[in-house]
């Protein structure tokens, strides 16, 4: 049944590599089951309905994903997009988080007509190879920083932005968790090389494990009003009666409390960020996954363009904020992840997550970073694909910028943003009229745009 489905041997793959992938992903995108509902409860929303909310759309999209372009690309709750809706939207703005939503459900509805008038896929086959394989290199830093992050390694410091954390300060708390961090990316790193297969999940699972053997022995001692909780899941059932405390609020307004204007910009916010991340998240995983074609186009891009779009209005209306395709999926490709099947195996795992969120929650930031770390310099390896001799300058430096901007602005968007413009300017400036596809100048005025009025 699944060869019929999802073609694996026309795939070079199997049944077993691709669930083992579709777990992998899985599993490094589990934090979002603990995280957004605590943003989205900033908002003033019922943290155990977002969780319900955001397993069904992650469900929804990663189905639609599996089933629509047979690509191994997953879809949950954007970490960022969350952000702008609690903080930004609901918070600094002061609209209700039903206004938020409803703004999410525009946000989706446009998409789809985007996705299904290819605008979408157009702007995924104009940006230049060189810019694709840089998003790839790009994302590999931002994700393998957000590892260094979650895991504590990497801290904030009032004189340099990022220092390395004080081992010796909280060594029962912080400490021991980074250090658990720096074993595990050891550990996944050496069972990699040796060819073992699953052997980023198995990476994760052991650095679990090691977690609570640290805690049985006492060296990791929680501390829950600091945020270090006990590394044991726990077992308790799910109120299932909060999601109607969510579901349809989107449409739960009174827009003439609500400014048009200011509305209009949100959306476009909301727009612009979702478009970028999600092209570059399809553009990264997919170019290190070897998906794209000799013209540098991912085959039914439209198909997994319009799954996202389907997924942001399901959210929208179940109750979470967009949800979008994830840049964790490349750890299910580097897990051998080549079909749908490993969507479809990441869908059934949120699904069931429904029913056992406690222990899912209960995987550790530390035991997921080592994952991170290692995907991360499985897409960084791109880097050789791009041509950094002199002649080509004008080509690599954007390609640069682009690499740097990522995680320097903790965004695949910016990144994006920033090569866009600067490819046109460079290329524009020094004579190579030929190389700048006309929807490039519109790009790039559009994002030129965007930081003036946004």
């Amino acid at each position: 049944m699944f060869e019929k489905i999802f073609k694996l041997k026309e795939h070079n793959t199997n049944v077993k590599t691709e669930i083992m992938a579709g777990i992998t992903t899985f599993m490094t995108m589990a934090y979002i089951l603990a995280i957004n509902p605590r943003i989205l409860a900033d908002a003033g929303m019922d943290p155990t309905a977002v969780l319900l909310a955001t397993c069904i759309a992650s469900f929804i999209g990663t189905s639609c994903m599996a089933f629509m372009s047979n690509l191994p690309f997953a879809l949950s709750a954007g970490m960022g997009l969350n952000a702008f809706f609690a903080y930004t939207v609901v918070q600094a703005y002061g609209y209700p988080w039903q206004v938020a939503l409803f703004a999410v459900f525009i946000e989706g509805i446009i998409f789809i007509i985007m996705s299904l008038t290819k605008i979408r896929e157009a702007i995924f086959n104009v940006i230049p190879i060189s810019l694709k394989t840089a998003v790839s290199v790009g994302i590999g830093l931002y994700i393998a920083f957000i590892g260094l992050q979650n895991s504590g390694l990497v801290i904030d410091s009032s004189s340099t932005l990022v220092t390395i954390i004080n081992f010796k300060e909280n060594f029962n708390t912080a400490g021991i968790c980074a250090i658990l961090a720096l074993v595990g990316i050891i550990i996944t790193a050496i069972l990699y090389i040796k060819n073992i297969k699953g052997s980023i999940l198995i990476g994760i699972i052991i650095t679990w494990v090691l977690g609570m053997i640290c805690q049985l022995v006492g060296i990791y001692v929680p501390d829950v009003q600091n945020g270090f909780v006990s590394l044991f899941p726990t077992f308790e059932l799910t109120d299932f009666s909060k999601l109607g405390e969510t579901v349809g609020q989107c449409f739960n307004i009174n827009m003439s409390s609500v400014g048009i204007f200011n509305f209009i910009v949100i959306i476009f916010a909301f727009l612009f960020v979702d478009l970028f991340d999600t092209i570059g998240t399809l553009i990264g995983v997919s170019t290190k996954a070897g998906m794209l074609d000799k013209d540098g186009k991912l085959p039914k891009i439209k198909q997994a363009l319009l799954a996202d779009s389907i997924a942001t209005t399901a959210g929208a209306m179940l109750g979470t904020s967009t949800t979008t395709t994830f840049v964790e999926s490349s750890a299910g490709v580097a897990a051998g992840g080549k079909t749908g099947l490993t969507a479809f195996t990441t869908a059934i795992l949120f699904l069931v997550s429904i029913f056992l969120a406690p222990i899912f929650i209960a995987i550790p930031s530390f035991a997921t970073a080592p994952a991170l770390v290692i995907v991360g310099f499985l897409m960084f390896s791109s880097i050789t694909d791009i041509k950094l001799s002199k002649e080509n300058y004008t080509t690599a430096i954007p390609a640069y910028i682009c690499i740097l901007s990522m995680p320097l602005f903790y965004s695949i968007a910016e990144g994006i943003s920033f090569g866009v413009i600067s490819y046109v300017l460079i290329n524009l400036i020094c004579g190579k009229r030929k190389e700048i596809k006309p929807l490039m100048y519109i790009l790039s005025i559009l994002f030129i745009l965007k930081y003036i009025f946004l």
